[in-house]
């Protein structure tokens, strides 16, 4: 019999789910985030969500989600983006309605499992998942084993002090929206076009997003690191200035092994959470 996982990722704009039916992904529909309502109500909305794939007669939930999370107790500790979502027993209360095993996650750590399930970090034993978007998320991946470390913040290398600011303020939107006044998608339709200050943008953009690869490298030395995020899709546009960067990290060694990769799946977060639900894929706190 085939064992049918629904996955949610949750998000700050909209709600994204699939069901996973003979090793694919299917049927993905999303919704809106009611983010300024209450937690009752963005509660109820995601359960009349959940309620729409019944038919499909999954058997588990996994569910990724932009914040802290305690993923054994399985409550959402805080959402930036969403105020009322703070200290919420999400697994009690969808289990209490869906009588079904519930795993929850951050979604950069979903990103990484996902990619290390189903995309191109299938091979690899030590990954890092790094995503590019609105935001920086990183997600590990130790032995084949997500590791989340306390509050599943592991890999949060958004928040580590860079420059003027924190890594995020230079290695996603928020860079482009500081300095230049326009969004990442937009910049890179003028630099495709031969802009000299988009051309420019995505150049000092490579360079921070360089040296943050060097602190993941002098951190963890993964076999590879996968990006993924909106803004993985200009890769063409920033790699050559962050290959650059690299080649200043101090062993050559790990570098001659390092894989860089840019992800080929469009519903990570997705395929993560899904993966969550695999009873030999819950994320672990220790590195033993």
């Amino acid at each position: 019999m085939e064992y049918i996982i629904l996955g949610l990722d949750i998000g700050g704009t909209s709600i994204k789910a699939g069901v996973l039916f003979q090793g694919h992904l299917q049927d993905i529909r999303s919704i809106p985030t009611p983010a300024s309502e209450s937690q009752e109500v963005i509660l109820e909305n995601l359960a009349a969500f959940i309620e729409s794939y019944l038919p499909h007669s999954f058997e588990g939930i996994g569910i990724g989600i932009p914040g802290l999370v305690d993923p054994q107790e399985g409550i959402v500790l805080g959402l930036a983006n969403i105020p009322s979502f703070q200290h919420v027993e999400l697994r009690k209360f969808i289990f209490s309605r869906f009588g079904k095993p519930v795993f929850i996650n951050n979604d950069a750590n979903c990103f990484a499992l996902g990619v290390h399930k189903f995309g191109l970090g299938k091979g690899f034993q030590h990954l890092v998942g790094i995503t590019l978007g609105t935001g920086v998320g990183g997600g590990i991946i130790i032995h084949g084993k997500l590791y989340s470390g306390i509050n599943s913040a592991a890999g949060e290398w958004c928040g580590a002090p860079y420059l003027e600011g924190t890594f995020e303020d230079y290695c996603s939107g928020k860079f482009f929206n500081r300095f230049y006044q326009s969004r990442p998608k937009a910049l890179a339709k003028l630099a495709l076009d031969g802009d000299p200050i988009a051309l420019q943008a995505f150049e000092e953009f490579g360079r921070h997003v360089g040296e943050l690869l060097k602190v993941i490298l002098y951190s963890l030395a993964p076999e590879a690191i996968i990006l993924g995020g909106s803004i993985r899709k200009t890769f063409p546009l920033f790699e050559k200035s962050m290959q650059a960067t690299l080649q200043t990290f101090a062993y050559s060694s790990v570098l001659e092994k390092l894989q860089i990769l840019v992800s080929d799946l469009d519903e990570t977060a997705i395929h993560g959470a899904v993966a969550l639900v695999d009873l030999q894929e819950k994320p672990a706190t220790t590195l033993h």
